[in-house]
């Protein structure tokens, strides 16, 4: 059947099975018929799991009532379940074995039952991986959530499932969620910011896009499931964390995006979690993720991650579903002899095929066929606008002392920093080099912020002049004989390797100090995956933070340097003032964590976890610096633009579970602006937080000199489906909502402006 319009397909578009196959395989009900040279055809308007008339439970039990254990199996492991004419495979090596004592096994397996789909997981980081070029590069997701914007998350998920659709791929891996619980991890990029309720909101939203368009099925996949803060053995260290602390800061972003977007799986992450690998944790799958947050789609492994079926409670069991890539540990054979000694029943493995089928009924992905090849190019005028949008809107401009936008009257202007050139300077790097986080490596070529910044001064009939940076004596004279200094800085991150600090590459520190010091007029524009310090902040008069900008990067650079855009975004993560601030910051047990003599260093020979100890507790984040009473260069939420804006009126009232946050938003300036107006909660000491917390936020528009009332309406679903209020109590097990003051506070950052409270009887 045709999605679009409920008329039946050619039968060129239907499923082929050999004659044999579907004597074998046909379910009661299925007719088999000829139609024209092809005989043996399955007519699979007639197959029971095809009536889409039938709700997606009825349907995936008639296709596992229709199966045999061997086919049941398939859906165990993704290469078998993606693929279902294969009927060959090998085992793949489990990653603790060393090299040379793995011996493959080749095994054959039936072919599904009729009518099954073909399915292709893709990597998403920000463009669809491993598809080579003609993809779109957009900004990196840490960009995504500084916009703060959930319509523009929704427009980038429907953006990537697209392009994932067009490119033949039908679930993606992705969005990442983790909480910056050291800003040195090197995916910090991948993911969506420290607090808990903005990323899982912003995941929620994205989620939604990617299967937003049911004539291109596309299902999303949420990762990594659970604690997985650091690549530092991250195949093998444990994430030792409070129960209180793994509920507010580690699965609440999980909680929230499944609540509120359309997710069809859960990634586990390769790490342990007090001891227990997350993959084979009956407490993070069974019991938090699927009984407590109530999940009902399928859980995948990492690849390789380890969930072994020997384990004191088998992987399968404690809520695993699907093992990625190839058969690993979950040999069908290895399954069949832990059936047999009543480790494991058939009944494990037809709940785990049921939510695997379950979810990809629900999301279409039997109804519309895969394509049958790969579109060369689906890179188009919009999405590359959508690119430029995206890197604009996640843009912070984090300080300005009157420096921007770009005055008409700076006619000369000196360009600075081997990231601002598509020609590649000392160490190979270049503007393409920040376009995306380093892996998994997709190619972007990027549009030069150097050749943009050229374009847009020429048309005020100024000039520009370049200098690499990599002698910063020659640089520093390019920028004194400038009107204006625009200096790029930048430090790469990806995945498989922390970063051993978050300052800037290159010598980046020592470049932007020689050019503040020739020329006070100094622009800093800052790529980098999370958090940077800045020991020349108070040499410059502007910093504008970009993130990794995508392929777009020059034209959005140009369009905020001048103003003709302004900056909106606001910071998803705490800028440290030093490396010495984080929460982690030394303490070995805490990052990158310790083995049991003591080491931060793997003894020789020893295969035993890295033991990371989260003592640091609900102190992560905006939480820590307000517990500790630190300072931050930057506070969470920070982000200025081209005007300013003043809050006053501020009032709250709580009635029949609402709660409505009322205060007036002024533009003092003299340009129209949008202002992210932020609301945080503390709640009672009973409660025992560190600090207050996100409670919700409104985007609003102003002209200059323009006044509004603004309200922020928490609902009664919002209050119990995000834990806005409440507070994890250990001793019952269960979210609780504390008695007494609540105190709300309203501002353009964490540092906010205004307070009011009101009480919980």
């Amino acid at each position: 059947m045709d999605p679009r319009t409920g008329t039946r397909l050619p039968t060129t578009r239907r499923r082929v099975a050999s004659l044999a196959a579907v004597l074998a395989l046909a379910a009661p009900g299925v007719q088999v018929i000829s139609t024209g040279p092809a005989a043996g055809q399955i007519d699979c308007a007639a197959v029971p799991w095809m009536d889409r008339a039938k709700s997606p439970e009825r349907r995936a039990r008639a296709l596992l009532a229709a199966s045999s254990l061997d086919q049941k199996l398939r859906w165990l492991d993704e290469h078998s379940a993606n693929d279902p004419a294969r009927t060959t495979f090998t085992t793949a090596a489990p990653r603790e074995l060393p090299p040379g004592e793995f011996v493959p096994i080749t095994f054959t397996m039936p072919a599904q039952v009729p009518c099954t789909p073909a399915i292709q997981y893709t990597d998403a980081p920000s463009a669809i991986a491993g598809a080579g070029a003609g993809v779109t590069v957009y900004p990196a997701n840490v960009s995504l959530s500084s916009s703060w914007d959930q319509a523009l998350a929704y427009e980038k998920g429907v953006a990537m499932g697209h392009e994932a659709w067009r490119k033949q791929r039908n679930v993606l891996l992705g969005p990442g969620l983790a909480s910056g619980r050291d800003p040195r991890s090197g995916r910090t990029s991948e993911y969506l910011g420290e607090d808990p309720v903005l990323s899982g909101l912003m995941a929620g939203a994205y989620s939604k896009g990617v299967g937003a368009n049911p004539a291109e099925p596309v299902q999303s996949q949420l990762k990594h499931y659970v604690a997985n803060e650091q690549e530092t053995d991250r195949n093998n260290g444990s994430s030792n964390v409070d129960g209180r602390t793994l509920r507010e800061i580690y699965t609440l972003p999980f909680e929230i995006a499944i609540d509120r977007g359309d997710v069809g799986s859960v990634m586990c992450s390769y790490n342990q979690v007090n001891h227990g690998w997350a993959c084979g944790n009956e407490q993070l799958l069974g019991r938090i993720l699927k009984r407590e947050i109530g999940f009902g789609g399928w859980v995948v492994s990492d690849f390789g991650a380890r969930h072994y079926l020997t384990d004191p409670v088998p992987s399968l069991k404690a809520g695993l579903d699907q093992e990625l890539n190839a058969w690993r540990y979950w040999t069908p054979m290895a399954i069949k002899e832990q059936i047999a000694q009543g480790r494991l029943s058939v009944k494990d493995v037809d709940e785990a095929a049921y939510r695997i089928v379950r979810s990809h009924i629900a999301a279409g992905l039997f109804d519309v066929p895969r394509l049958s090849a790969p579109d060369p190019d689906v890179a188009t005028p919009q999405s590359e606008a959508l690119a430029r949008k995206l890197a604009e809107r996640g843009s912070v401009l984090l300080k300005n002392s009157g420096i921007l936008p770009l005055s008409p009257s700076a006619k000369k202007i000196a360009v600075i920093g081997p990231t601002a050139a598509n020609t590649p300077a000392t160490g190979d790097v270049d503007a393409s080099s920040v376009c995306l986080h380093t892996a998994p490596n997709i190619p972007c070529t990027a549009k030069a912020p150097l050749d943009a910044i050229t374009a847009r001064a020429q048309a005020n009939g100024g000039t520009v002049t370049y200098a690499d940076g990599s002698d910063p004596a020659a640089a520093a004279a390019v920028a004194a004989a400038a009107d204006v200094a625009v200096v790029f800085g930048h430090y790469r991150e990806g995945e498989f390797a922390d970063r051993p600090d978050i300052s800037l590459d290159a010598g980046g520190d020592a470049l932007i100090a020689a050019v503040a010091a020739a020329n006070p007029e100094t622009v800093v524009v800052l790529q980098t995956g999370g958090p940077v310090v800045m020991p020349w902040i108070g040499s410059v008069k502007g910093v504008l933070e970009v993130w990794y900008a995508g392929e777009e990067m020059g034209p959005a650079i140009a369009s905020l340097l001048w103003g003709d855009v302004a900056p909106t975004g606001k910071l998803p993560h705490s800028f440290p003032k030093a490396e010495s601030d984080l929460p982690t910051a030394g303490d070995p047990e805490r990052y990158p964590g310790t083995f049991s003599d003591g080491s931060v260093v793997r003894p020789p020979g020893s295969t035993e976890p890295r033991q990371i100890a989260y003592k640091e507790g609900l102190k992560v984040g905006y939480r820590w610096y307000a517990a500790q009473d630190i300072e931050p260069l930057f506070p969470f939420g920070h982000g200025l633009t081209y005007t300013t804006f003043a809050y006053d009126r501020l009032r709250v009232t709580s009635a029949a579970k609402e709660l409505r946050v009322r205060f007036r938003l002024t533009n003092t300036g003299t340009r129209a602006g949008t202002e992210t107006a932020q609301v945080y909660v503390e709640l009672p000491a009973a409660a025992n937080e560190p600090s207050k917390r996100l409670l919700g936020w409104r985007q609003v528009t102003l002209a200059p000199g323009e006044s509004r009332d603004v309200q922020v309406s928490v609902s009664a679903a919002d209050l119990a489906d995000l834990h806005l209020l409440q507070y994890w109590n250990a001793g019952t097990g269960t979210w609780a909502t504390a008695r007494g003051g609540y105190e709300i506070s309203v501002g353009t950052s964490f540092d906010t402006a205004l307070a009011d409270r009101f009480t919980i009887r």
